[in-house]
């Protein structure tokens, strides 16, 4: 009589063990198959370098995409009114993060949504645009990576000078509605004034105004062009590029990957380091940490690219000096 109770109890005691491993089981892939979702909030054009650089950022970190993340890709392609109605709609669909390359789109993005945590790279000091509140303690939902782009603007106006000695008119396209811009050509007007340049405005508030007036540039107008710090103007690179081939103009860029399309040159950031930069924020944010505590990374890594074949197609002889700072030379 006694057996049967024992062994009643270990049956009991077996079948509990079960139940504990399998909820165990249960919750481990439950874990495991936690997919965190990253809505991504681009310009297009140069920006597609900046995504590569976050997915191979987020794999070396031993994250893999499909299986631990998804990114929801909205390409504004420059029009600042899309990048509102796009954040909106990643809050709705309660992604886990907002990530956003430039400096007008993240300001459009913080201002279209109430909550979702912001991971940004940005070209224009996120302190003085009124981003976050200091580089050490961002506070608010806002973090992420600082790249000298904007402040850099009467740098890259010197190093045309150098290159085109006979500059001495150049214009430069930017949109009137973005602060990052308007700070831009505020540093150029006063770099252009020290070099003794002329510097000729183009205000224009859409791509298709940037479009109509890139072609409508008449032969002999200005001797260069300027890049300001606009992600419209970014995301038309492709453009700008081919402006500088048939009008035959000198053209000095913020960023790497324009000049290896075919542009002269470029004094600034990699946007494809900007992204690689940005996935460990990325990655803190998606494991819990807050951007409020999470200090701003400021890059200071900036590179001269000079492209010589297009420097030849344009007629222009770069000085010996100008190569020795180059970071790198396009053949």
């Amino acid at each position: 009589m006694r057996a049967r109770p024992h062994g009643l109890g270990r049956m009991l005691l077996a079948l509990l063990t079960v139940l504990v491993l399998f909820g165990a089981s249960r919750s481990g892939e439950a874990q495991q198959t936690r997919v965190f979702r990253v809505g991504v909030i681009h310009q297009g054009g140069s920006y597609d370098q900046a995504i590569i650089g976050l997915q191979e950022g987020l794999k070396e970190l031993g994250w893999k995409q499909g299986e631990q993340y998804l990114l929801h890709m909205r390409n504004a392609k420059g029009d600042l009114k899309a990048v509102g109605a796009a954040a909106s709609s990643l809050e709705a669909e309660k992604v886990d993060l907002i990530c956003t390359f430039s400096t007008s789109t993240t300001l459009s993005a913080r201002d279209a949504t109430k909550s979702a945590p912001i991971v940004f790279h940005v070209g224009t000091d996120p302190v003085k645009i009124g981003l976050v509140k200091s580089f050490r303690q961002p506070g608010g939902r806002l973090t992420g990576v600082y790249s000298q782009v904007t402040d850099l603007t009467a740098k890259r106006l010197q190093i045309l000078k150098e290159m085109v000695p006979r500059l001495r008119r150049v214009m430069s396209f930017y949109n009137p509605d973005n602060p990052s811009a308007l700070e831009s050509v505020k540093v150029a007007r006063e770099g252009a004034q020290q070099l003794n340049v002329t510097l000729v405005e183009r205000p224009v508030r859409s791509v298709e105004e940037l479009r109509a007036a890139m072609r409508a540039l008449r032969p002999g107008e200005v001797d260069g062009l300027l890049h300001i710090s606009d992600a419209m103007l970014t995301s038309q690179s492709e453009l700008l590029v081919d402006i500088v081939r048939t009008k035959k103009l000198p053209l000095i860029m913020q960023d790497k990957e324009s000049v290896v399309r075919g542009g002269l040159a470029s004094y600034g950031v990699s946007y494809h380091m900007g992204g690689h930069l940005t996935a460990k924020y990325v990655q803190r944010v998606l494991l819990g940490e807050k951007p409020a505590d999470l200090p701003i990374e400021q890059v200071d890594r900036l590179q001269l690219v000079i492209n010589l074949k297009t420097a030849r197609l344009l007629g222009l002889q770069i000085p010996e000096s100008l190569r020795q700072r180059a970071d790198e030379i396009i053949q």
